[in-house]
């Protein structure tokens, strides 16, 4: 487990896609605690008990007890990621994760007129 990214205003992190900087900038503008990528969750271990298979999470907001995961990838890679969410609620059943895939960025994008590319 990581100890994460916390929140230091999203202009001063350094973020794997610009949809994750809105998103922040989003929860920043509504005063909403969030961190960054605080814990990578075990998902499969290999017959030597390391990692074989982990999930982190894009955000943690604390004040929701829920993790928020954010992807504008082709359908295949979401497929890929929808796998792991599924693994993940077998192995952690008490996290709670929401996905945003590509058309709720888009939808949030218009609404609130941020850029997600």
């Amino acid at each position: 487990m990581s100890s994460g990214r916390r929140s230091a205003g999203p202009d001063l992190m350094t973020f794997a896609h610009p949809s994750e900087q809105a998103f922040a900038s989003l929860l920043d503008s509504y005063g909403i605690r969030w961190e960054y990528e605080p814990r990578m969750f075990v998902l499969e271990r290999d017959s030597d008990g390391n990692t074989a298979c982990g999930f982190t999470p894009d955000f943690y907001l604390p004040d929701f007890d829920m993790y928020v995961e954010l992807t504008t990838l082709r359908q295949r890679l979401v497929n890929r990621k929808k796998q792991k969410l599924r693994l993940l609620a077998e192995t952690h059943p008490d996290v709670r994760v929401k996905l945003l895939n590509r058309r709720d960025m888009e939808w949030i994008g218009r609404k609130y007129g941020l850029p997600v590319a």
